[in-house]
C-alpha cells in the first residue's frame, strides 16, 4: 500500500507544488522537473503546479524548461488554480494528489489552511518552514486527525532542518556504540558577490522573535514528556565564544534546528526506545569585527521587534536593517552559484558494551553535511528528495500517519542516500576513542 489517503488510486497527480510561482516555489518547480527527468524514479512522476495566476504558473514552467535545456515541460505537467484564502480550491487541489509540497510562507499566516485541506482530503503534506511555533501548533491541532486519516504532515524539510536533523541521525548511525551528545557548527561561504536571502525568510524571523511568549504557552498545552539526559550532560555555550576548531567566533544558531532535532529525538525515544541524543546548534561568524557588527544589528533588531511600529519598519526595509543580506528581490544567480554551506557535527558517546549512565564519554566522532547555497538550491533539493522518499520509501515511514519532524518521519528511509546523490553530502571526518 502506498502512503497517504489509501492507495493513491484515482488521484491524477503524485505531487503538486503549491505556491509554485513564489520566490522559493520557482526553484522547487525546477528541482521537481529535474528529478522527474532524471530517470532515477521507479516510474514516471505525475505532477502539477498550483497557485493563483495561470499566467505566472506558465511562466515558471517555461523558466524551468529553459533552465533544464528543454523546449518545454509539456502538457504532462498539470496547472491547478487555487488560493490560500479559498478553502474549496485547496480541498480540490488536495483531492487530486498524493502529496502537496507547500512553498507559501510565512507559514504562521498562510500555512494552516493548506495543512487542514491535506488532512481532510487524504493528501500528504511537506513544507520548508523554519518556524517552530507553526510546526508545533500544527502538531497540537492535526496530529490525531492525520493519524486517523493515514496522512503524513512533515514540516521543516528545507535547509531548516534536514541537514541538522538527518545529520544528527547520520552521526549516531556512524558511531560504533551509543551517541549521547552532538554539537553542530554551520559555516556559510559566499563568493565575491556576497550572500543574499529573500525577504520572506526575514519576515518569518521578525514575527517568530516577536512571538516567543506564545511558543512557550503552546509547548505547555502540548505537554511534552521531558527527554531524558543520557550520558554526560551537554554544556550550553555562551552567546559569543571562540572556537578552537574553526579559529572563529561562534554564536547559537537562531533557526529552528534545535527545536526540530529535539522533537525527532523525543519521538525516536518514546516510540522506538532509541537512546535520545542531546543537541546544540551554533553558527560560526568570523572575526571580532563580525561579532561587533552582529551585536549592534542584533540589539537593534530585538528592540524593534517588540513594537508593532518597529516590526513594520523591519518588514518594510529588510535591506537596510539587514545590511543588504535580505532583499525583496532575493539573491542573483551569481550570488547563489558562489555560496555553499558546511555543517560540522562533533559527537561524543560510549563505546559498545559501555554503560552510558556511568562514567565519561569515551568515543568521539566528527561528521559533516556539505551542500550548495542553502536557501534556494539546497532547500529545493531537500524538499523534493523528502517528497520522493515519502512516495517511494512508504514502507519505511512510521507505521501510522501524523505530524512529524523530518528525523522522525525519515529515519528508516533512503533519504540520506538520495540527498548524497543530489549534492547534499553526508560524510564522516574522524572517529576516535578517548
Amino acid at each position: 500500500m502506498e502512503a497517504g489517503g489509501g492507495d493513491g488510486a484515482g488521484r491524477p497527480y503524485e505531487l503538486v507544488v503549491f505556491g509554485a510561482s513564489g520566490f522559493t516555489g520557482q526553484f522547487v518547480v525546477e528541482e521537481v522537473a529535474r528529478t522527474a527527468a532524471s530517470g532515477e524514479l521507479r516510474g514516471s512522476l505525475r505532477w502539477a503546479v498550483a497557485g493563483r495566476s495561470r499566467q505566472k504558473l506558465q511562466e515558471v514552467l517555461e523558466r524551468a524548461a529553459e533552465r533544464l535545456g528543454k523546449a518545454s515541460l509539456g502538457a504532462e505537467v498539470g496547472v491547478l488554480l487555487c488560493d490560500v484564502g479559498d478553502a474549496a480550491s485547496l480541498a480540490a487541489m488536495a483531492r487530486q494528489t498524493r502529496l502537496v509540497l507547500s512553498c507559501v510562507g510565512p507559514y504562521r499566516f498562510l500555512g494552516e489552511p493548506v495543512v487542514e485541506a491535506c488532512v481532510k482530503n487524504g493528501a500528504n503534506y511537506i513544507d520548508i518552514s523554519g518556524e517552530p511555533q507553526f510546526l508545533e501548533g500544527m502538531y497540537l491541532k492535526y496530529n490525531k486527525k492525520a493519524a486517523e486519516k493515514g496522512v503524513y504532515v512533515i514540516g521543516s524539510c528545507g535547509f531548516d532542518s534536514i541537514p541538522a536533523d538527518m545529520g544528527v541521525l547520520y552521526t549516531r548511525d556512524k558511531l560504533k556504540g551509543t551517541l549521547t551528545a552532538v554539537e553542530s557548527f554551520l559555516k556559510v561561504k559566499s563568493g565575491p558577490e556576497g550572500v543574499c536571502v529573500h525577504d520572506g525568510t526575514w519576515k518569518s524571523a521578525v514575527y517568530g522573535l516577536a512571538d516567543q511568549g506564545n511558543l512557550r504557552k503552546l509547548r505547555k498545552s502540548i505537554g511534552y514528556a521531558p527527554v531524558p539526559v543520557v550520558g554526560a550532560k551537554l554544556k550550553r555555550r555562551g552567546l559569543v565564544f571562540y572556537s578552537q576548531e574553526f579559529k572563529e567566533y561562534c554564536i547559537p544558531f537562531m533557526g529552528s534546528d534545535a527545536s526540530v532535532v529535539k522533537r525527532s529525538q523525543r519521538y525516536l525515544h518514546t516510540e522506538l526506545q532509541e537512546t535520545p541524543v542531546q543537541y546544540g546548534a551554533y553558527v560560526s561568524i568570523g572575526g571580532l569585527g563580525s561579532v561587533i557588527k552582529l551585536m549592534f544589528a542584533g540589539i537593534l533588531f530585538i528592540l524593534l521587534v517588540k513594537f508593532s511600529f518597529g516590526r513594520k519598519l523591519l518588514t518594510k526595509y529588510p535591506e537596510f536593517f539587514s545590511g543588504g543580506r535580505f532583499s525583496e528581490k532575493g539573491p542573483t544567480q551569481k550570488q547563489m552559484d558562489g555560496t555553499s554551506f558546511t555543517m560540522t557535527f562533533f559527537g561524543e558517546g560510549y563505546s559498545e558494551g559501555r554503560d552510558p549512565q556511568n562514567g565519561k564519554p569515551n568515543v568521539k566522532i566528527c561528521t559533516e553535511v556539505k551542500g550548495p547555497e542553502p536557501g534556494y538550491i539546497a532547500t529545493p533539493i531537500a524538499m523534493v528528495q523528502a517528497g520522493i522518499s515519502l512516495l517511494e520509501d512508504a514502507a519505511c515511514l512510521p507505521k501510522q500517519g501524523g505530524v512529524y519532524s523530518p528525523g522522525a518521519a525519515f529515519s528508516k528511509t533512503k533519504l540520506i542516500d538520495r540527498l548524497n546523490k543530489r549534492g547534499i553530502e553526508f560524510s564522516v571526518i574522524s572517529k576516535a576513542e578517548v
